[in-house]
């Protein structure tokens, strides 16, 4: 079960605090109570599907049903509008504990951003639009309404992630592991898009609510979304199923390689972080993430006895191991959505020089994302004990680094990885080498000079 801290409870109860707020003074007599009363069976039926019948995307901003939520926005009174959300959000399917708190948090955060997005819309004279249906006036106020909605929401999510801040970080980095700085990074950029898509249909359901044709041509707008919402969907487990794939390939290097367990994970954390420093773009950033968990899938294919191996190595058993990138790419050429992952996993061994291996490459010839790949190993094999030599200090780590860029390493990239340390900290999901932390090297086993020599 994963644990709240306590300013996080105190953050939820005072998010829960100003919703009850929002909600009052209780709606009036002249609230439209059967829209009111069909909106949030809707909006409550809805979503306990999505939270039930799709686990694990319902978090998503395209994995629930706005649409209802931001049409009772447009149609209703704020404390009306937001009374449509808790129904729904208290009775949804929640997948990990505790099950209470997440739903009253999550009843709060919708409560405050329907309340928000009614204000908004009301004061800008948008209801009166919906209701005479003035087609070019319509816009601008529910668009301000979606922009309201999606900035309470990023705000609250961020005051979630940051309140902990400093505290141990919790298995989904969800209650307070983020620092302060980078709580916020990106929320409203992620999730401005599919709410607009959802307020634009909301706004069609509201304007034919009022129309002549009444609430069932409103409900036929959410054919087309629900469409949508099964594409998601199914993408959502498509990329479940690739990164169970990913899983069970580095469970199987991890069983095979004892002293390298939790590498494969933090080299990935380490090539995401690089990524990010770079700015490239979320989709190529979970690449990299993938490359750099898959880099040393090709072990798989080394004797186990050589990777084991307490003692220096021959240049024959040397040889052997420097096979693993070719027998690593084998693996993976044929898995397509790996994208330039594929490369990352063939050349991150490559140095600058031309000294690497296994073709030789120099500069510019060794791929991008390789060349990335190969920062993020080397840092995690410095900074991490294994069977001939003992982890070093992060500050000693980057310091060999930088020694070593424009050789060995790509100048960039070290430095990329350099200030995203620098500004976040190292702190690795995965420990470093759990179960063999204690171990020392064993007597006449040299530590090589070159970083992560026997990789």
């Amino acid at each position: 079960m994963e644990a709240v801290p306590a300013r996080a409870r105190v953050y939820i109860a005072c998010a829960t605090a100003a919703a009850l707020i929002c909600l009052l003074p209780p709606p009036d007599a002249g609230t439209d109570w059967p829209a009111l009363t069909l909106l949030a069976a809707l909006y409550a039926g809805c979503e306990r599907v999505a939270r039930s019948r799709f686990v694990g995307m319902s978090s998503h901003p395209a994995g629930t049903f706005y649409p209802v939520l931001l049409a009772a926005a447009f149609l209703l009174p704020a404390p009306a509008a937001a009374l449509v959300a808790v129904p729904g959000a208290l009775l949804s399917h929640v997948e990990r504990r505790p099950v209470a708190l997440r739903r009253i948090w999550r009843a709060a955060q919708l409560v405050l951003g329907v309340w928000t997005a009614a204000r908004v819309h009301q004061v800008l004279g948008g209801r009166d639009a919906v209701v005479t249906g003035d087609c070019p006036h319509l816009l601008g106020p529910a668009g301000a309404a979606v922009l309201a909605f999606c900035l309470v929401l990023a705000l609250l999510d961020g005051g979630r992630l940051a309140v902990g801040a400093g505290a141990p970080p919790t298995p989904l980095r969800q209650w307070g592991s983020v620092p302060v700085r980078r709580a916020w990074r990106g929320l409203v950029a992620r999730s401005l898009a599919p709410i607009a898509v959802h307020g634009l249909a909301g706004l069609m359901m509201a304007v034919l609510w009022r129309s002549p044709y009444g609430p069932v041509a409103a409900l036929l707008v959410l054919l087309p979304m629900c469409v949508s919402w099964w594409a998601f969907a199914q993408y959502h487990r498509e990329r479940a199923a690739h990164q169970a794939t990913i899983r069970a390939l580095v469970q199987a290097v991890d069983i095979k390689d004892g002293y390298t367990r939790g590498h494969s994970e933090r080299v990935g954390q380490a090539s995401m972080m690089i990524a990010r420093e770079l700015g490239m773009d979320d989709e190529r950033v979970e690449v990299l993430r993938f490359a750099g968990i898959l880099h040393d899938v090709g072990k798989l294919g080394v004797p186990t006895r050589l990777l084991r191996k307490d003692g220096p190595l021959t240049p024959e058993e040397r040889r052997v191991i420097e096979l693993h990138p070719e027998y690593g790419h084998e693996m993976v050429r044929g898995i397509g959505f790996l994208g330039e992952a594929r490369a990352a996993v063939l050349h991150h061994h490559e140095r600058l020089d031309g000294s690497g291996y296994p073709y030789g490459l120099m500069g510019r010839q060794i791929p991008e994302s390789a060349r990335v790949v190969a920062v993020a190993d080397a840092f995690d094999a410095m900074t991490s004990t294994r069977s001939y030599s003992r982890a070093r200090p992060v500050a000693v780590a980057l310091a060999e680094l930088e020694r070593c860029a424009g050789s060995q390493f790509d100048p960039v990239m070290v430095a990329a990885l350099v200030d995203a340390v620098g500004r976040a900290g190292w702190c690795p999901a995965v420990t470093a080498d759990d179960a063999h932390t204690s171990r020392v090297p064993p007597p006449g086993a040299p530590a090589s000079s070159r970083p992560g020599a026997r990789r």
